[in-house]
């Protein structure tokens, strides 16, 4: 019961999504795995892109970063991806199982999380979180992360050259991810938090 595996499209969307929430997970004793299905090459250069994972996962607590190696902004969605995802699943055996929002802008995101649909459908704990791009997200969950923020917002520093490629005049990823995390924990009662949708609880 205490592996977790967050899967991402891209390297730093996981951090913006539920970083603290890893951390936490990492401080209580839980194996973290991270699974990043390309290396961000259309947003920077990758290796730098995978530097920056790396050292992020570092900082979070986590145990390994599993790297997918499909081309970004072509990310499949079909067998191909799920084959590679139930691989994984069955590799680790995850307890949770924390992946980005369906609904989304970017056609990598919309795939991935329709294909960890299909290949956590035996996972017990599965849970959607947002990124800036995600569209009518309305969660339902949320993880205290107060005694996390500062390990979330030091792994999104650690992506140095994406910290400024938001796309919002005037406002860096870490001013976003602080407005997030803010504005979930007003609708939780907390002083900051991170949200989810649920696809699957087991209480």
């Amino acid at each position: 019961m205490n592996k977790v595996l967050a899967i991402a499209p891209h390297p730093d969307d996981i951090e913006i999504g539920c970083g603290g929430t890893l951390a936490e997970y990492a401080r209580r004793g839980s194996e973290v795995h991270l699974f990043v299905a390309t290396d961000g090459a259309q947003g920077g250069d990758a290796d730098i892109r995978r530097r920056e994972q790396e050292q992020s996962a570092g900082i979070l607590g986590v145990k390994q970063v599993h790297w997918g190696g499909f081309q970004d902004t072509d990310l499949p969605g079909g067998s191909a991806l799920i084959h590679v995802l139930d691989e994984l699943v069955k590799r680790i055996k995850p307890y949770t199982v924390l992946v980005n929002y369906h609904l989304d802008t970017h056609q990598d995101h919309r795939a991935l999380s329709r294909a960890t649909q299909s290949a956590t459908r035996l996972v017990p704990n599965v849970l959607a979180y947002e990124t800036p791009s995600t569209l009518n997200f309305e969660p339902h969950v949320f993880m205290d992360i107060h005694a996390t923020l500062s390990d979330k917002l030091k792994a999104l520093s650690a992506h140095a050259s994406q910290i400024e490629r938001t796309n919002i005049q005037g406002m860096n990823i870490v001013e976003i991810a602080l407005a997030t995390v803010h504005f979930r924990g007003v609708q939780a009662k907390l002083s900051c938090a991170e949200a989810f949708v649920p696809i699957r609880v087991r209480l």
